[in-house]
């Protein structure tokens, strides 16, 4: 994980980096949940006042240094929590996703925790993977940022195994 990586509670400053990030097609495709029209202003800031008017949503800002790099988000879903996270495409392949989801998990206190990735996102699942989710189980859905039906798996990290019992 690198070193200046921190998360914070997301500002109305940040909302304009997490805007641009939206707009690379390649991050739209791979995510494929995303909006089905990244570049509605309108839509993102309802969307961002809906998540940060939440009390059941945590949603924090990746800094990495002095720079925004993207966001990471645990969200209350058909009575689970589940995660998400957007990364600058500029930025993929440093660990900040990684990184990110492994500050967000700490904050959480309970488990499981749930994720779901598009079955072709490959960097994601390994990203979900290396921070100790497993496959659980498999859906579809339809993705806004594709147009169409996608295959996805679901995904869970359980409660850590409890300590041996000393004798």
């Amino acid at each position: 994980m690198p070193t200046d990586l921190r998360l914070r509670p997301v500002l109305d400053s940040d909302l304009p980096f997490f805007f641009t990030h939206q707009q690379d097609a390649e991050a739209n495709w791979m995510a494929a949940f995303g909006p089905a029209d990244p570049a509605d202003r309108t839509a993102f800031d309802a969307h961002w006042a809906r998540i940060r008017a939440d009390p059941t949503v945590v949603p924090r800002t990746v800094v990495v240094g002095d720079e925004v790099v993207g966001h990471v988000v645990a969200f209350p879903a058909d009575g689970r929590t589940e995660v998400s996270y957007w990364i600058d495409p500029g930025r993929w392949g440093r660990g900040y996703a990684t990184g990110a989801l492994v500050v967000l998990l700490a904050e959480l206190p309970r488990r499981p925790v749930h994720a779901r990735v598009a079955k072709d996102n490959r960097a994601s699942l390994a990203v979900l993977r290396k921070c100790g989710f497993v496959v659980t189980g498999e859906d579809q859905g339809y993705a806004p940022g594709r147009g169409v039906e996608v295959q996805e798996w679901i995904l869970e990290l359980a409660d850590p195994a409890p300590a041996p019992a000393r004798s």
